[in-house]
């Protein structure tokens, strides 16, 4: 048993407000409430004022006096263990890209637990994220959700597959220019997509009414077609996002737009698709021609015009640690400060499928808490202790 006493608990487990009124409350809100947490067997037990252990039990203790006391962080899309760092094409094992179409590929099967990332991610208070293919492709494979703590791979999954990634835009199309194959064009891309989702459609079908036997490179797209999985959409420019809803509508998908970096541009019509958003890397340089517009205001923008957003980092576009950090920065652009965190807890743990175990602080979810000195969006603020599965997986050895 682990318990954690005398913190400033944020629970992080209320429904997104958008009206100044109610984020002028919600700001209150970020002193916290004086609880205790109990976990037992990985789960959080109990929260509650001055908890007293049972006669005879046992457990570890926090004092968290004076400390902020969260759900663990959570990055909604990076690469974190596929692309590994400092390892150059050895360890980067992010994009398969000779075949434009590759929905069968898995990212459990690239990401290596043993990248310097997944450390660096747990000092940072961050205790799962999405991981999985890259952008070349236009369609890449399978991201996984993750906790951030482990040897073997199949030891953190939380969700696997959790998304289909499909690109759009510049990355397929530098890509494959001049290999004398498509896709060289958006026309191509997009066609490219509706070919392979026309199939996939047929398939899903077939094999629902027993009609076709299984096949190896289309079964991926069946958690797709009955909407246990969204598709994970690359979108960074205006036109590239309508072009992916227009898809994803015509075939009645999910989707998340990720990284959405003219966003801002569109919010209202973003707002009306219903789909949710995981803007960034904003943190990064415009060294691309599709992210000229790229802004740490468009987060606030899409949240004030009602999109459901997260905040990512890309990784290793921008380091996994700057998680807090982005999400700072877009709160100084104009996202109110308890949605800051949100985009960073609760939201990214919804739009990835995983809220009924993580993203807020709630009996019988999984204990992974996060301890800091103060709000974690605060440069300075410090990471205390990081919990995943109730069991202390970090630790910092002075607090100031």
């Amino acid at each position: 048993m682990l318990l954690i006493k005398n913190g400033r608990v944020l629970r992080m487990a209320q429904g997104t407000a958008r009206d100044h009124a109610a984020d002028r409350e919600r700001a209150d809100a970020l002193a916290g409430e004086a609880l205790d947490i109990l976990c037992r067997d990985g789960k959080i037990e109990r929260i509650a004022p001055d908890i007293q252990m049972p006669e005879g039990a046992e457990a570890q203790v926090i004092d968290a006096s004076g400390c902020l006391v969260m759900p663990g962080l959570i990055d909604a899309h990076c690469h974190v263990g596929i692309t590994e760092e400092k390892k150059g094409i050895e360890g980067d094992d992010c994009n398969e890209n000779v075949e434009p179409v590759t929905p069968w590929l898995r990212a459990v099967d690239a990401i290596n637990t043993m990248d310097a990332a997944f450390d660096d991610a747990v000092q940072a208070g961050i205790t799962s994220l999405m991981a999985g293919p890259g952008s070349s492709n236009v369609v890449g494979g399978q991201f996984a959700f993750l906790k951030t703590r482990g040897r073997r791979i199949d030891d953190l999954i939380v969700r696997a597959p959790a998304a289909m990634k499909i690109a759009f835009g510049e990355n397929p199309k530098v890509n494959y220019a001049g290999m004398g194959k498509s896709p060289v064009t958006r026309m191509a891309i997009a066609g490219m997509l509706r070919r392979e989702l026309f199939a996939a459609r047929r398939y899903c079908q077939q094999r629902q009414q027993g009609e076709t036997e299984e096949d190896f490179c289309l079964e991926p797209w069946v958690p797709v077609f009955s909407r246990q999985i969204p598709l994970k959409a690359h979108v960074h420019r205006v036109d590239d996002i309508f072009t992916a809803i227009r898809i994803a509508e015509e075939f009645g998908l999910r989707m998340t737009l990720d990284h959405c970096s003219e966003g801002h541009l569109i919010a209202d019509e973003i707002a009306a698709s219903g789909f949710p958003a995981i803007v960034g890397p904003d943190l990064s340089s415009r060294n691309k021609i599709e992210i000229q517009n790229v802004d740490f205001k468009t987060s606030g923008v899409l949240y004030r015009a009602g999109v459901q957003i997260a905040i990512c980092t890309d990784h290793p576009v921008s380091t996994i640690q700057s998680l807090p950090l982005c999400a700072g920065l877009a709160v100084k652009e104009g996202l109110p400060m308890y949605a800051g965190l949100e985009v960073i807890t609760c939201n990214p743990a919804r739009i990835c499928g995983v809220y009924d175990r993580v993203g807020s602080l709630e009996e019988g979810k999984d204990a992974d808490i996060a301890v800091f000195t103060s709000n974690p969006m605060e440069v300075f603020s410090r990471t205390l202790f990081t919990i995943i599965n109730g069991e202390i997986v970090y630790q910092r050895k002075e607090r100031q």
